[in-house]
């Protein structure tokens, strides 16, 4: 019987796998990173956690890869900064099917992924192709609204 560590970790050598990323030590622990936490995060937060472990170009380049493969997507906060979260499975390469909610708190500025919300249907006028929507919904975060 494996552990839930275990699993995970499993779990994600079969991801990179399945997107044609050869399995590596920063790899894996960047996933581990963002997978911990329940809010998107920055490259800058990833970097204070990893340390000298993983370098600022391999990280940046290992979140680029895991963009564009469909892996993670890329949703800015309020001042501007890419954080980054789990895609659902459907994504795939070079196409997100991140389409939901993010939340975006405007004390901790911590963004969230509001999966369970639905999106208003969009129509378009004629001759307008939709590739994709987002919406940020602004306001504060349960963690906040406990401490104001």
């Amino acid at each position: 019987m494996t552990n839930e560590k275990t699993q995970k970790n499993k779990d994600f050598k079969e991801l990179l796998r399945e997107n044609g990323l050869k399995v590596t030590s920063p790899r894996l622990r960047v996933l581990k990173e963002i997978t911990h936490k329940e809010a998107a995060i920055s490259q800058p937060d990833l970097e204070k956690i990893v340390g000298t472990d993983i370098d600022r170009v391999t990280l940046y380049r290992i979140l680029s890869s895991f963009e564009e493969k469909g892996i993670v997507h890329k949703i800015f906060d309020l001042n501007g900064t890419a954080t980054y979260a789990m895609c659902y499975s459907n994504c795939t390469e070079n196409h997100h099917h991140d389409q939901h909610v993010h939340f975006i708190c405007s004390i901790c500025n911590n963004v969230y992924c509001l999966n369970e919300v639905s999106l208003p249907k969009i129509t378009l006028p004629p001759h307008f192709a939709l590739h994709s929507l987002a919406i940020n919904a602004v306001g504060l975060c349960g963690n906040c609204q406990k401490e104001t």
